[in-house]
């Protein structure tokens, strides 16, 4: 027999696992309903033009790619729902208010973002266009802790960062391009050493500036160290403060914060406030978000845009198997009495999985810890 084998870093999701993702989907989406975000459902494909442009080149790197054999064009393989919401809020829903949207579908990448990581991811996420402000940006941010407070997910460490501080300094130093780009990888990197190799020849005070970005991180202590230090620029003024407004929003054991005026989180993507959610065993962050104000420009219309997204699966493996009862398995029979008794378990949220005949598999492979039996003349759940 052949021995059928997935591609690399592809998997199945078997029960209980499935029910297990599929459960909290349905729990989240709920959340989010509740607060205003409607549902969409873009599709898997779209042209590369509509999934990419506008969003860095890292979207593009992460995208497979193949061509429509109805129209010739280059297709791409969503790795990312976001941009696909910006297209419907711009190209579809025309709406000139607020919008909320909600959604939950797989996205694949063309290489694992970790060598023990999947390409497939299940992304929920939750998007809000057409505010302009820090409290949008905080609602967002608080729906998202709420949804991994719902999920179970222990001790939350949320890191805080603004990607208009990094922005500006170059910008006022009118540095751009390779060296941009440069000192954006050094940042990411903490390294210290190639930053002040990259700022020799920048001017000051704007060198001093960018050489002080990567010690500016920690508690909220960092927020009155940067006012200090980095140059009283309206920009940098207006960033310090939308992170304090998120601090002051996040109520207590809720998440530990930590700011980090060097995280560049999606640079190329994002155009303010970024935010990452992590917890105890776990290197990279189980969600993210942030503002991402320019994405919708692509498709003709530049609305205000801020949101968060989170890997279902991984947040699932997280929280761990949900304590269970197991199944009921009831005799097969058309007797009334039964049937009723099966319908009634059933309306109460019971699974009740019918014990077909000739079906000699162990009650433990089916997943039933309980067994529907007749006692005297009346059918009860008993322990198997």
């Amino acid at each position: 027999m052949r021995n059928w084998q997935l591609p690399a870093h592809i998997e199945d999701i078997l029960p209980p696992e499935a029910q297990r993702v599929e459960s909290l989907r349905g729990r989240l989406l709920e959340l989010f309903r509740t607060r205003g975000y409607q549902v969409v459902m873009p599709p898997l494909l779209e042209y590369v033009d509509s999934l990419c442009v506008g969003t860095g080149v890292d979207l593009d790197l992460r995208t497979f790619k193949l061509v429509d054999q109805l129209s010739g064009r280059q297709m791409g393989v969503r790795a990312d729902i976001t941009p696909q919401v910006a297209r419907i809020d711009a190209y579809l829903a025309q709406r000139e208010g607020v919008a909320r949207y909600a959604y939950c579908g797989s996205v694949l990448h063309a290489r694992p973002a970790a060598d023990n990581g999947r390409r497939e991811l299940l992304q929920l996420g939750a998007e809000l266009f057409g505010h302009p402000s820090v409290e949008s940006d905080i609602e967002v941010q608080q729906l998202m802790l709420r949804a991994l407070a719902l999920a179970g997910v222990p001790d939350v460490h949320l890191d805080l960062g603004h990607v208009a501080v990094f922005r500006t300094l170059v910008a006022r130093a009118g540095i751009g391009g390779t060296l941009e780009s440069a000192l954006f990888a050094a940042l990411q990197g903490k390294d210290v050493s190639e930053v002040q190799a990259l700022t020799e020849d920048v001017a000051s005070p704007w060198r001093e500036a960018l050489r002080r970005l990567p010690g500016l991180y920690g508690d909220r202590s960092v927020l009155d160290a940067a006012a200090r230090e980095l140059p009283a620029l309206p920009e940098i003024s207006r960033a310090l403060g939308e992170l304090a407004a998120m601090a002051d929003a996040t109520a207590p054991g809720m998440a530990t914060l930590h700011f980090d005026l060097a995280e560049l989180r999606g640079y190329h993507y994002h155009s303010g406030v970024v935010f990452a959610a992590y917890t105890a065993g776990h290197a990279t962050a189980i969600a993210a978000g942030g503002r991402y104000d320019e994405v919708g420009r692509t498709f003709g219309r530049a609305r205000p845009a801020t949101g968060f997204s989170l890997d279902l699966v991984e947040v699932s493996t997280i929280v761990g198997a949900e304590p269970a009862t197991g199944a009921v398995i009831a005799p097969s029979g058309t007797e009334p009495a039964l049937l009723s008794a099966i319908e009634a378990l059933r309306a109460a949220g019971e699974i009740v999985v019918i014990d077909l005949p000739g079906d000699q598999r162990p009650v433990a492979e089916l997943d039933c810890g309980r067994v529907l039996v007749l006692r005297d003349d009346r059918w009860r759940v008993e322990p198997a």
